[in-house]
Protein backbone atom coordinates (compact mmCIF):
# COMPACT_ATOMS: atom_id res chain seq x y z
CA UNK A 1 0.00 0.00 0.00
CA UNK A 2 1.36 3.23 -1.10
CA UNK A 3 1.32 6.67 1.50
CA UNK A 4 2.02 10.00 0.58
CA UNK A 5 3.52 12.08 2.86
CA UNK A 6 2.66 15.74 3.91
CA UNK A 7 4.22 18.27 6.19
CA UNK A 8 2.48 20.62 8.68
CA UNK A 9 3.49 23.57 10.14
CA UNK A 10 6.13 22.16 12.40
CA UNK A 11 7.44 19.95 9.98
CA UNK A 12 6.71 16.90 11.27
CA UNK A 13 5.61 14.19 8.93
CA UNK A 14 2.27 12.44 8.66
CA UNK A 15 0.82 9.54 6.90
CA UNK A 16 -2.10 10.03 5.14
CA UNK A 17 -2.63 6.66 2.24
CA UNK A 18 -4.38 6.96 -0.48
CA UNK A 19 -7.56 5.92 0.58
CA UNK A 20 -8.27 8.74 3.36
CA UNK A 21 -7.74 11.41 0.27
CA UNK A 22 -10.53 12.24 -2.06
CA UNK A 23 -10.24 10.37 -5.19
CA UNK A 24 -8.34 12.89 -8.11
CA UNK A 25 -10.04 12.99 -11.10
CA UNK A 26 -8.38 14.43 -14.17
CA UNK A 27 -9.27 17.85 -15.45
CA UNK A 28 -11.19 18.08 -18.66
CA UNK A 29 -8.00 19.14 -20.41
CA UNK A 30 -5.82 16.44 -19.47
CA UNK A 31 -8.77 13.98 -20.65
CA UNK A 32 -8.69 15.56 -23.87
CA UNK A 33 -4.52 15.39 -24.53
CA UNK A 34 -4.78 11.84 -23.16
CA UNK A 35 -7.24 10.73 -25.73
CA UNK A 36 -5.50 12.60 -28.05
CA UNK A 37 -2.24 11.01 -27.62
CA UNK A 38 -3.89 7.31 -27.65
CA UNK A 39 -5.99 8.21 -30.98
CA UNK A 40 -2.28 9.00 -32.44
CA UNK A 41 -0.73 6.03 -30.96
CA UNK A 42 -3.83 3.89 -32.35
CA UNK A 43 -3.64 5.74 -35.65
CA UNK A 44 -0.10 5.27 -35.88
CA UNK A 45 0.00 2.13 -34.87
CA UNK A 46 -3.02 0.06 -36.25
CA UNK A 47 -4.71 2.57 -38.57
CA UNK A 48 -7.28 0.14 -39.74
CA UNK A 49 -8.37 -0.80 -36.39
CA UNK A 50 -9.65 0.21 -33.07
CA UNK A 51 -11.15 -2.31 -30.81
CA UNK A 52 -9.61 -3.10 -27.16
CA UNK A 53 -7.58 -6.15 -28.49
CA UNK A 54 -5.34 -3.30 -30.15
CA UNK A 55 -4.66 -2.19 -26.83
CA UNK A 56 -2.93 -5.00 -25.71
CA UNK A 57 -0.52 -4.53 -29.01
CA UNK A 58 0.51 -1.22 -27.84
CA UNK A 59 1.16 -2.33 -24.53
CA UNK A 60 3.33 -5.10 -25.50
CA UNK A 61 5.17 -2.88 -28.22
CA UNK A 62 5.85 -0.44 -25.86
CA UNK A 63 7.43 -3.08 -23.19
CA UNK A 64 9.25 -4.60 -26.43
CA UNK A 65 10.21 -1.36 -27.33
CA UNK A 66 11.49 -0.88 -23.22
CA UNK A 67 13.10 -4.78 -23.26
CA UNK A 68 15.31 -3.46 -26.33
CA UNK A 69 15.96 -0.10 -24.70
CA UNK A 70 17.33 -1.93 -21.74
CA UNK A 71 18.62 -4.82 -23.43
CA UNK A 72 20.74 -2.55 -25.62
CA UNK A 73 22.15 -0.25 -22.41
CA UNK A 74 22.88 -3.49 -20.80
CA UNK A 75 25.20 -4.31 -23.32
CA UNK A 76 26.62 -0.94 -23.45
CA UNK A 77 27.15 -1.09 -20.01
CA UNK A 78 28.61 -4.37 -20.20
CA UNK A 79 31.45 -3.09 -23.28
CA UNK A 80 32.22 0.23 -20.72
CA UNK A 81 32.63 -2.30 -17.80
CA UNK A 82 34.73 -5.02 -20.09
CA UNK A 83 36.92 -1.70 -21.76
CA UNK A 84 36.82 -0.24 -17.98
CA UNK A 85 38.99 -3.98 -17.16
CA UNK A 86 41.08 -3.89 -19.83
CA UNK A 87 42.47 -0.64 -19.32
CA UNK A 88 42.99 -1.64 -15.10
CA UNK A 89 44.67 -4.74 -16.62
CA UNK A 90 46.68 -2.72 -18.68
CA UNK A 91 47.28 0.15 -16.38
CA UNK A 92 48.24 -2.55 -13.87
CA UNK A 93 50.58 -4.70 -16.00
CA UNK A 94 52.52 -1.46 -16.96
CA UNK A 95 52.48 -0.34 -13.06
CA UNK A 96 54.08 -3.67 -12.62
CA UNK A 97 56.85 -2.80 -15.10
CA UNK A 98 57.97 0.25 -13.86
CA UNK A 99 57.88 -1.22 -10.59
CA UNK A 100 60.00 -3.77 -11.40
CA UNK A 101 62.26 -1.58 -13.74
CA UNK A 102 62.02 0.64 -10.49
CA UNK A 103 63.45 -2.16 -8.25
CA UNK A 104 66.31 -3.29 -10.21
CA UNK A 105 67.55 0.36 -10.84
CA UNK A 106 67.31 0.54 -7.16
CA UNK A 107 69.19 -2.98 -6.38
CA UNK A 108 71.83 -1.54 -9.14
CA UNK A 109 72.04 1.74 -7.12
CA UNK A 110 72.84 0.23 -3.61
CA UNK A 111 75.36 -1.83 -5.05
CA UNK A 112 77.28 1.10 -6.30
CA UNK A 113 76.59 2.94 -3.37
CA UNK A 114 78.02 -0.56 -1.02
CA UNK A 115 80.84 -0.68 -3.55
CA UNK A 116 81.51 3.38 -3.01
CA UNK A 117 81.31 2.84 0.70
CA UNK A 118 83.66 0.09 0.65
CA UNK A 119 86.42 2.00 -1.21
CA UNK A 120 86.25 5.69 1.16
CA UNK A 121 86.43 3.12 3.80
CA UNK A 122 89.60 1.73 2.32
CA UNK A 123 90.75 5.30 1.57
CA UNK A 124 90.41 6.37 4.89
CA UNK A 125 92.06 3.20 6.33
CA UNK A 126 94.85 4.06 3.87
CA UNK A 127 95.41 7.90 4.54
CA UNK A 128 95.29 6.96 8.56
CA UNK A 129 97.77 4.08 7.92
CA UNK A 130 99.90 7.39 6.00
CA UNK A 131 99.34 9.81 9.11
CA UNK A 132 100.34 7.07 11.64
CA UNK A 133 103.35 6.06 9.90
CA UNK A 134 104.70 9.85 9.27
CA UNK A 135 104.41 10.30 12.50
CA UNK A 136 105.77 7.44 13.19
CA UNK A 137 108.42 8.48 10.83
CA UNK A 138 108.73 11.91 12.47
CA UNK A 139 109.43 10.61 16.07
CA UNK A 140 111.89 8.53 14.45
CA UNK A 141 113.54 11.56 12.44
CA UNK A 142 113.47 13.39 15.85
CA UNK A 143 115.24 11.20 17.81
CA UNK A 144 117.94 10.51 15.43
CA UNK A 145 118.78 14.22 15.42
CA UNK A 146 118.88 14.26 18.77
CA UNK A 147 121.52 11.56 18.89
CA UNK A 148 123.50 13.39 16.13
CA UNK A 149 123.40 16.62 17.84
CA UNK A 150 124.74 15.21 21.30
CA UNK A 151 127.41 13.15 18.97
CA UNK A 152 128.11 16.79 17.52
CA UNK A 153 128.47 18.17 20.91
CA UNK A 154 130.65 15.72 22.13
CA UNK A 155 132.74 15.82 19.37
CA UNK A 156 132.85 19.60 19.79
CA UNK A 157 133.87 19.32 23.75
CA UNK A 158 136.91 16.95 22.85
CA UNK A 159 138.08 19.12 20.07
CA UNK A 160 138.07 22.13 23.38
CA UNK A 161 139.76 19.70 25.22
Amino acid sequence: MSSLYTRSKDYTRSRKSQSDSPPSSPSPIAKTLRHERLSRLEAATNPTTSDPSSYGDRASSRSSAYTRRENRLASLGTRTEEESNRDYKKLYESALSENQKLKSKLQEAQLELADIKSKLEKAAQQKQEKTSDRSSMLEMEKREKRALERKLSEMEEEMKV
